[in-house]
């Protein structure tokens, strides 16, 4: 499974009415949810503000809404793009403004299902990889050394904090975390655990 990387929108206009897709990291279905509540906020003035969402490790929570569209043709062809595309961990929303001409049931399905594949185009993916936070203390004379270290592994989401001593905490891919913990079990002489 891929994950989306950031925020990414994009935008079309088909026989008047104007599309807005929208792409967000959403880890949760209350966190899909929670984003959603906020963009029918935002665009209040909207006709609709279809929706599709993949959440889980593989993907297992999905969910979609037509919002108002005619049952089948915005929702759900939405959310079987992005389940072809092996992505989780994301939601995608098509805010449309109604441009006066009826598009007709194969016209919707169309266009929220083009809408879905240009943002889907635009956005940057990794490899959904598990990750484990830790934590470790380290004295002023241990920190270059443990940078060093640290440089080795996948590390992500890095704090700092500079006090009596050193504190840094971040996450690790999981298959590297037990290694990282001997390495700077040898490196200090068993002082530094994670």
């Amino acid at each position: 499974m891929k994950v989306l990387l950031g925020y990414q929108s994009t935008e079309l206009n088909i026989k008047n009415s104007r599309f807005l897709a929208e792409a967000f990291i959403a880890e949760s279905q209350a966190q899909a949810r929670e984003i959603l509540h906020s963009q029918k906020e935002k665009y209040s003035d909207a006709t609709h503000v279809v929706h599709a969402f993949i959440t889980g490790k593989k993907g297992e929570v999905n969910g979609m809404s037509d919002d108002g569209e005619p049952s089948g043709t915005a929702g759900r062809p939405m959310l079987d793009v992005l389940k072809g595309r092996g992505i989780t961990n994301i939601l995608v929303t098509v805010t449309r403004w109604f441009g006066g001409t009826l598009l007709g049931t194969g016209g919707l399905v169309r266009a929220y299902s083009d809408s879905m594949k240009a943002i889907l185009d635009k956005c940057q993916y990794e490899e959904l990889i598990e990750k484990k936070s830790f934590s470790l203390e380290a004295s002023y004379g241990e920190y270059e050394s443990v940078k060093r270290l640290l440089s080795l592994y996948h590390i992500s989401d890095v704090e700092e904090a500079f006090e009596s001593s050193i504190t840094i905490k971040a996450n690790i891919w999981l298959t590297e975390y037990e290694d990282l913990a001997g390495k700077l079990k040898d490196l200090s002489r068993g002082r530094i655990c994670i």
